[in-house]
């Protein structure tokens, strides 16, 4: 007997990479090996040197093919086994191990946009929907469009024994949001691309595009970010580490926001529940801030923050070593 194993990687694409796969036909039993492709195809090689490998480094049930196949997250290496310069999980991996005594939690609220026939699900032709308001967490067909693909991904996510935690309808038409965590740095990285690319391929099955466009729609429409959730044990369990994990960002405000994603100026405005791109804030409730406090946090005195300016685009692997590092140093 065989199974099938879908070995997923991130490309070289530039400002924002890109998810590929390939299929590998594997005797049962046989544990998932190193792999090669194509460099020059993705953007990662020159044409005259262009293997690159790819390293299996989570694999979990693939529920679009069932039985015994399988979905293999991968990181991309050099012929020579060192990581390739766009491999940011290999940079992501000294900064956990470094950090995990502090046990780094993270939960991630991944945001997205459909498109159907070159305009967002649920925008009318030659025209716009009724301003955005009543979409969010909104019920009927004159609110939501999509569900149908979102509760089958949902259930991919679930059948794949990724680290789902919820599901809910954005401000825009056609916007959604899953989130993922709270999981460790590694963990939830490696879930959140293996959910992006259940995304994508369960929302071909319909024939609609999900995009991760930060800005898809100018004017008086909110933007599609990853809001990024983050604790350590000492602010699980008290509150003057939340404040101090908040000034430590705030320290290196500007590094972060570089690395948030591409375009993050288009949608970090001041506007539509954002703060300013180039200015750092912090508050209880506060979604007009760089870092949002919980209001419960404030009153059980201990629990986590929320990073508000990274863009749906981002890279978790990069988004996750930069708060581990950042604020796991300063409580250290």
């Amino acid at each position: 007997m065989v199974y099938k194993a879908e070995y997923i990687w991130i490309d070289g694409t530039e400002p924002t990479a890109r998810l590929r796969s390939k299929t590998r036909v594997l005797d049962d039993g046989a544990e998932l090996p190193i792999w090669g492709f194509d460099g020059s195809s993705t953007n990662q090689a020159p044409g005259s040197n262009s293997d690159c490998v790819l390293k299996p480094v989570f694999s979990c049930p693939d529920p679009i093919r069932k039985g015994g196949n399988k979905l293999v997250m991968c990181e991309v290496l050099l012929p020579d086994m060192t990581p390739h310069v766009t491999n940011a999980r290999a940079q992501l991996t000294p900064i956990a191990e470094r950090f995990a005594d502090q046990d780094p939690w993270f939960g991630i609220e991944q945001e997205y946009t459909f498109f159907k026939d070159g305009r967002p699900y649920g925008f009318p032709i030659g025209g716009f929907p009724a301003p955005q308001g009543f979409y969010y967490c909104g019920v009927g067909a004159d609110e939501v469009y999509g569900r149908e693909v979102v509760e089958a991904h949902l259930d991919a996510c679930l059948e794949a024994g990724l680290g789902i935690s919820g599901i809910n309808a954005e401000v825009m038409p056609g916007q959604w949001e899953f989130q993922v965590g709270p999981l460790s740095p590694l963990d939830v990285s490696d879930h959140l691309w293996v959910a992006r690319w259940l995304l994508y391929r369960v929302a071909e099955d319909f024939g609609i595009a999900a995009t991760l466009d930060p800005k898809p729609v100018e004017g008086d429409w909110n933007g599609a970010g990853a809001h990024t959730n983050f604790s350590t044990t000492a602010m699980r369990e008290s509150y003057p580490p939340i404040i101090a994990a908040c000034e430590a960002l705030e320290k290196r405000a500007s590094e972060h926001v570089e690395c948030y994603g591409a375009n993050i100026d288009l949608r970090l405005t001041g506007l539509h529940e954002t703060a300013p791109w180039n200015e750092f804030s912090y508050g209880v409730s506060d979604r007009g801030a760089s870092v949002r406090i919980p209001w419960q946090v404030e009153i059980d005195q201990k629990g986590y923050i929320e990073d508000r300016r990274p863009n749906a685009n981002m890279d978790p692997y990069v988004v996750s070593r930069l708060i581990t590092e950042t604020v796991c140093s300063a409580l250290a």
